[in-house]
């Protein structure tokens, strides 16, 4: 995405003459539409759309788009957002003690694969300080004590509110989020699972995965709900493993899912790719 395009995704029920209003609207004010996907659920009953246009010279831009909007977006009962090349999203990474996916996020930033601003790192414990630093990041503890998570999520929040952020990432985060504070953020956490959810739950799911003999493991990156490990999954993957492989080879093979994975999650949610109905994805890869 770049200064000059805007992306426009749309999730509604599905009828005859969406894609007519939607593409003649946008010829009317003059713009030139880049790239369109679209699918219908026929089950559900369903549309979904992610356009890409190019602002040069169309007449709409951030604040004036969504009242020429509106009109067509209550027509067809619309959940719509709006997205403009010229503001690059912000990005809070929560951690806790493992750093494989924070240094693969930071990484990736840093080279220009993740176009985000990050603002700081957030950890609960004080062990990452020195790898975030090293790249030039701020880091902040926050410490959650069993009796005080109510102030640390109070913290948190402030900071988040202060930075003007639009999404958070979990990189093995080990805390649960309230559902208060979820709901502030809705459909803005990413989580990756250390399994391929929905199966090996909890703290041990390459234990339990060893000890039940499985011959594939798998990594999972999902948004966050209230309900503990069961939001929309945006990404996931897997690997073969057998009966030579011992639970340590199969915990370094997981870190390396678990890299890929978030960062292809965090990658398709920064470009706009995803739309959420109920507690599914539809995915424009």
């Amino acid at each position: 995405m770049t200064p000059s395009t805007a992306r426009l995704l749309i999730y509604c029920p599905d009828r005859r003459g969406i894609i007519a209003a939607v593409t003649g609207f946008i010829a009317r004010h003059s713009g030139n539409i880049l790239d369109l996907d679209q699918h219908t659920d026929p089950q559900a009953r369903e549309f979904f759309m992610r356009l890409e246009i190019d602002r040069k010279g169309f007449n709409l831009n951030e604040g004036t788009f969504a009242e020429a909007w509106s009109p067509i977006a209550a027509d067809y009962d619309m959940r719509w957002h709006a997205y403009w090349g010229d503001r690059v999203k912000r990005m809070v990474i929560l951690v806790s003690r493992e750093g494989h996916c924070l240094n693969d996020l930071l990484w990736r930033q840093r080279t220009g694969e993740l176009p985000v601003e990050i603002p700081f790192v957030v950890g609960n414990h004080p062990d990452l300080e020195r790898d975030t630093a090293a790249l030039g990041v701020t880091f902040h503890h926050v410490p959650v004590a069993p009796d005080a998570k109510e102030q640390a999520e109070a913290r948190l929040g402030d900071l988040l509110r202060d930075a003007n952020v639009d999404f958070i990432v979990l990189a093995r985060y080990m805390q649960i989020l309230s559902p208060e504070f979820v709901a502030r953020f809705q459909e803005r956490i990413i989580n990756i699972h250390h399994s391929f959810l929905p199966a090996f739950a909890g703290s041990k799911p390459y234990h339990q995965a060893y000890d039940r003999g499985v011959k594939l493991i798998g990594a999972t990156s999902h948004y966050v709900t209230e309900r503990l490990d069961d939001g929309p999954i945006i990404a996931q993957a897997t690997h073969p493993v057998d009966h030579r492989d011992t639970i340590d080879e199969m915990i370094r093979a997981g870190r390396d899912l678990e890299r890929v994975v978030l960062a292809r999650a965090v990658r398709l949610h920064v470009e706009d790719k995803i739309l959420v109905s109920k507690n599914k994805t539809v995915v424009f890869a």
